[in-house]
């Protein structure tokens, strides 16, 4: 008997060869499916919606809320993650208004994520459709009512809570984070470079103190004070309640739970979800559940937004919206410089359009980016009046592509200002040397050819980098001083690196108008003198039919209750990683926001 035997590779290779081919063929089926059913999406377009009589919209508020709405395939959970835009919202809102099958909103609130500025857009447009005659009713649904989700939740005129729900009304603050420690200990040194006299550009305090310096505690304190104020203020007026109630309420944990809040009239009861859905059956008259028509406005929305982009595109609309949201760069993802001066030489170069404004959301970054965006936004104010619109936050360069506009209108809550700029360079010979053994040599022609982070600046370097820092602070000095008719002097008063709330920059000029986008649509409208206001937002809207697709499935997986759990990292894994994403990112001098500011 002869042993025979057959190598690993004789078994291993035809295996996986087999297994590959039959994946692609699997793969390239798949894909011909999915291709036929986006051709007959192609073919006979989507299905319009098809709202009866006594609908109410459902509003889920679950989830991030950003100026684009996106939509995006998830490969590795076969999901779709959609994101709403607050366009989409506020053109939801306003149609739902004059839609008469449409007789009321229930809001659904449960962990929504925005700043405070986009909350009060938000509660405005429900203040405004209650004027209507029609209904805002208001749940909040999850384990834990935040003070902004009950912000939002207080605008309707009826607000319900879950019975068990924690219930927080605590006031505001902020904890920051601070790394000196840690770095003395890897044996990294810091060289932080700012403005002259920009004490509160405090973005680079974590690296070279462990505590808030006085300038710091004073714009913090501040502006959370400032915030908290109009907050406080928007609920009282419209749950009927002293102000210093809710100051009260606060400094004294009165409330822990849901109805707790009923006690201090800040909610109207507590309900099951069954107890819900009767009381919204009451509302429209109706007897069964099964005739309650309950339409989803996020689709409701995004539908007809999609639809009057693509009709007003056609139809060469007067006003144009440029949306620019996250930090300033060159290229990458975020506010790009790259992408928001094409749509400006667009706008500037299309006859139809008379005006332009310009939504802001950024906490800034690049300065050289910066620049780029002000120049294009100078150059169409020069030719078409151009309205910026301030969002959750337009500070440092972000305020610095917005102060050659014609007007400039922020909410209170609005974050902006901080006029300066900075830079950092560490040093990480002494931690490759001590830590790890590891040592360095060079070879120039020159004093200064080798610029390392392995080695500390000269002097001379030193004094080159603050020299450039201060020469681009000055610039900034003058664009704003320009753009707001003020001399560089007065601007340098209430510079300095300093953070504003919309408010405060009402008062001292960095902004002229209290308001958000759809006033400041109406405000450009009215200057360039156009009756039919027609708004065509850029970057231009487009249908993601693949994302429906999978929107369809997910749905049908949800009915059937079939819907694959996925884990996913935690959420504040995932910050502190994006938060170290951006400091990599960091290239040049930087005009960008002190710290992040997020409210609960």
């Amino acid at each position: 008997m002869t042993d025979t035997k057959i190598s690993f590779g004789k078994i291993f290779w035809p295996s996986f060869l087999a297994v590959f081919v039959a994946g692609l063929v699997g793969m390239i089926f798949f894909f011909l499916i999915l291709g036929g059913i986006v051709g007959s999406f192609s073919e006979f377009g989507p299905k319009p919606l098809a709202i009866k009589d006594k609908t109410i919209l459902h509003m889920q508020l679950d989830g991030e809320i950003l100026e684009k709405g996106k939509a995006e395939f998830d490969p590795s959970s076969f999901n779709v993650k959609e994101t709403m835009g607050l366009p989409d919202i506020l053109h939801g809102i306003s149609e739902a208004k004059k839609d008469d099958k449409i007789k009321g909103i229930f809001i659904d609130i449960a962990d929504v994520d925005c700043g405070m500025a986009t909350a009060k857009e938000i509660r405005t447009a429900l203040k405004d459709f209650q004027k209507s005659g029609k209904f805002v009713v208001a749940y909040n649904s999850g384990e834990y009512i935040s003070q902004k989700e009950y912000y939002i939740s207080s605008a309707a005129k009826e607000s319900y809570g879950f019975p068990t729900s924690a219930f927080q009304m605590t006031g505001l603050g902020g904890e920051l984070m601070f790394f000196k420690g840690m770095l003395d200990k890897l044996d990294i040194e810091v060289e932080i470079i700012r403005g002259s006299n920009n004490d509160f550009k405090s973005a680079v305090e974590p690296f070279f103190r462990t505590s808030m310096s006085d300038s710091s505690r004073l714009q913090m304190e501040r502006y959370v004070t400032s915030i908290w104020d109009d907050m406080r203020n928007d609920i009282a007026a419209d749950r009927k309640i002293k102000a210093e109630t809710l100051n009260f309420i606060a400094d004294s944990l009165k409330i822990h739970r849901a109805e707790d809040a009923v006690k201090f009239k800040l909610l109207d009861g507590v309900k099951y979800r069954d107890e819900m859905m009767s009381y919204l059956m009451k509302k429209v008259d109706v007897e069964n559940e099964d005739d309650l028509e309950l339409q989803s406005f996020e689709k409701y929305a995004k539908k007809l937004f999609y639809q009057d982009q693509i009709l007003l595109k056609a139809n060469k609309p007067a006003i144009a919206v440029i949306l620019a949201e996250g930090d300033v760069s060159t290229t990458g993802d975020g506010l790009t410089s790259e992408e928001i001066c094409k749509l400006f030489r667009k706008v500037r170069n299309e006859k139809s359009i008379k005006t332009v404004v310009f939504r802001i959301n950024s906490p800034g970054g690049s300065a050289l980016a910066s620049e780029e965006i002000w120049r294009e936004v100078n150059l169409t104010n020069k030719v078409k009046k151009v309205i910026v619109s301030m969002g959750d936050v337009a500070a440092s360069g972000g305020y610095y592509i917005a102060s050659p506009a014609y007007k400039i209108f922020a909410e209170p809550t609005t974050i902006t200002g901080s006029i300066g700029v900075f830079g950092m360079i560490p040093y990480t010979g002494k931690m490759f040397e001590n830590k790890l053994g590891i040592s360095f040599d060079r070879v120039s022609t020159n004093k200064h050819s080798v610029l390392s982070t392995n080695r500390k600046l000269t002097k001379e370097e030193l004094a080159a980098t603050q020299e450039e820092v201060d020469q681009i602070y000055t610039q900034f000095l003058q664009r704003v001083a320009d753009g707001r008719k003020m001399t560089k002097k007065q601007v340098n008063v209430i510079a300095r690196g300093r953070v504003w709330t919309g408010r405060d920059a009402l008062k001292i000029g960095l902004v002229d108008q209290l308001g958000g986008l759809t006033d400041a649509i109406s405000y450009a409208a009215n200057t360039a003198k156009i009756k039919d206001i027609k708004v065509l937002y850029y970057p231009l809207k487009k249908e993601d039919k693949l994302a429906e697709i999978f929107e369809m499935i997910e749905q049908e997986s949800n009915d059937e209750e079939t819907k694959l759990k996925v884990n996913s990292m935690p959420a504040e894994f995932v910050e502190y990683y994006q938060h170290l994403k951006k400091i990599e990112s960091m290239k040049g001098i930087q005009m960008r926001m002190p710290f992040e500011l997020k409210i609960n």
